[in-house]
């Protein structure tokens, strides 16, 4: 596939791949939510890989044109909604929401670019609302999957707890397996009772190079950008 993204501002990264292929270990299907979609990268490969109606919810203008220029180039239907998803009141619930947000903690040094910003840092969309607000339009037994900073998880699990989503399955991905964890990978779940599934770690790189594990996955999304000026 082919996506178009800005020229100068924030782009998609591996993140976003791997999401990507997190989210399609749970087959997805019916009505799914993109928030915070930025180019349209992860909703739209869902659509091409899953029988699903997509919904991509993007708050700034530039993003959300590219997202429903890309719609359009890969011969998909989506529905491209700009506001905040805080303020979003759609007319349905939702089978499931998939997110890769803002996630880094506004204490460390932040980019003075309002549009990177606006990409990287959680005060534009802090945890606790943003779980309340995917609780609530989540449809009876809806899956929230998502990524978030790994060292945040204990305001993740605590956040899921007082909204009533129970967190089924966590992922934590290292960048080599002698380093920390940086990104974790979440699937909660709406009126569950389950156990939680913590699975074996995603290690990206194998000395100075792209492990198996990851060059499968960019294969599998097979995605190719073009940089351009809106």
């Amino acid at each position: 596939m082919l996506f178009y993204q800005p020229e100068d501002g924030y782009c998609f990264n591996s993140d976003s791949i791997f999401l990507y292929d997190f989210i399609a270990s749970f087959r997805p299907k019916g009505d799914l939510l993109d928030v915070g979609s930025g180019v349209g990268v992860i909703g739209l490969l869902l659509a091409r890989d899953f029988p699903v109606r997509l919904t991509m919810v993007e708050k700034q203008t530039k993003m959300a044109q590219l997202a429903r220029k890309n719609a359009e180039i890969n011969g998909i239907e989506a529905e491209v909604i700009e506001c905040d998803f805080l303020d979003y009141e759609p007319s349905r619930q939702f089978d499931m929401i998939v997110s890769n947000p803002p996630f880094y903690h506004p204490e460390v040094v932040q980019s003075e670019d309002a549009h990177i910003n606006a990409c990287r840092y959680n005060t534009h969309l802090p945890i606790l609302p943003f779980f309340r607000q995917a609780k609530r339009l989540l449809k009876p037994r809806g899956r929230f999957i998502f990524c978030y900073d790994a060292s945040q998880i204990a305001e993740l699990l605590g956040a899921l707890n007082e909204v009533k989503l129970r967190a089924e399955d966590i992922l934590f991905v290292h960048p080599k397996k002698d380093r920390p964890a940086k990104l974790v990978m979440v699937q909660a779940r709406n009126q569950s009772k389950a156990r939680t599934k913590v699975h074996a770690p995603f290690i990206v790189f194998e000395g100075d190079d792209y492990g198996e594990r990851a060059m499968e996955i960019f294969k599998k999304a097979r995605t190719h950008t073009l940089k351009c000026r809106i």
